[in-house]
C-alpha cells in the first residue's frame, strides 16, 4: 500500500496587541502599517482618536498634559481590550510616553507589547519639520522628549533606532514578537 503524503499547514501566528510608540515624528505610522500588513492584523492610528480640544491645543503649540490625554488613552485602551477579548491581532500607534500610560494599556491587555522607535531630537526634528498635514507642530518635540519615560526591562518592549530603514525596523519587530506568538500545532 502506498503512503499518502501528509500536508502540513503553515502555522498561523496567534494574535497579539502591539503598540508602536515614540515621540511625534519618529515614524510610528509607517512602522505600524508595515507591521500590520506583515502580520495581517488590524491597524489603528491613535492620533485619529484625539478629541477635538486636544487637536486644537496641539495645533496652537500647547503641549498636552496627563488630564488632556486621559480620555484619549481610555479610548485606545478600549481598542486594545476589545481586541484581546476577541483574541484578534492589533497594531496601534500611540506616543505612550509615560509608564503610567503604558500601564493603562497593560490593564486592558496584560500581554500587550511595545515597539519603541528611538532617536534623538537631532534625528527626529528634521523629519517632523518635513511632515505635512498633521496638527502636531515641530515646536512641541521638546515637550515630547521631556515627558518620555523609555520602557523598562519589565515592559515587553523593544527599542529600535529610527535611523534604521523602515523595512529593517519591521523585521526586527517581527523577530522580537516571534517568541510571544505561539503557533498552531501542525496536523498529523
Amino acid at each position: 500500500m502506498k503512503a499518502i503524503p501528509v500536508t502540513r499547514e503553515q502555522p498561523s501566528p496567534a494574535p497579539l496587541r502591539v503598540v508602536v510608540m515614540g515621540v511625534s515624528g519618529c515614524g510610528k505610522s509607517t512602522i505600524a502599517e508595515g507591521l500590520s500588513k506583515a502580520l495581517n492584523w488590524a491597524y489603528i492610528e491613535g492620533d485619529q482618536h484625539h478629541p477635538q480640544p486636544n487637536i486644537a491645543k496641539m495645533s496652537a503649540g500647547i503641549a498636552l498634559d496627563d488630564d488632556d490625554r486621559a480620555g484619549w488613552l481610555d479610548v485606545l485602551a478600549g481598542f486594545i481590550h476589545t481586541s484581546a477579548q476577541r483574541q484578534e491581532g492589533l497594531v496601534l500607534t500611540c506616543s505612550a510616553l509615560k509608564r503610567k500610560y503604558r500601564d493603562r494599556f497593560r490593564q486592558a491587555d496584560p500581554e500587550v507589547h511595545f515597539i519603541h522607535l528611538t532617536g534623538t531630537k537631532d534625528d527626529i526634528g528634521p523629519r517632523l519639520a518635513l511632515r505635512q498635514g498633521h496638527y502636531m507642530p515641530p515646536s512641541l518635540l521638546d515637550s515630547q522628549f521631556r515627558d518620555l519615560e523609555p520602557p523598562a526591562a519589565d515592559e515587553r518592549a523593544l527599542g529600535i533606532s529610527v535611523l534604521n530603514d523602515p523595512q529593517h525596523i519591521v523585521e526586527q519587530a517581527m523577530l522580537h514578537l516571534a517568541p510571544s506568538i505561539p503557533t498552531a500545532p501542525n496536523p498529523t
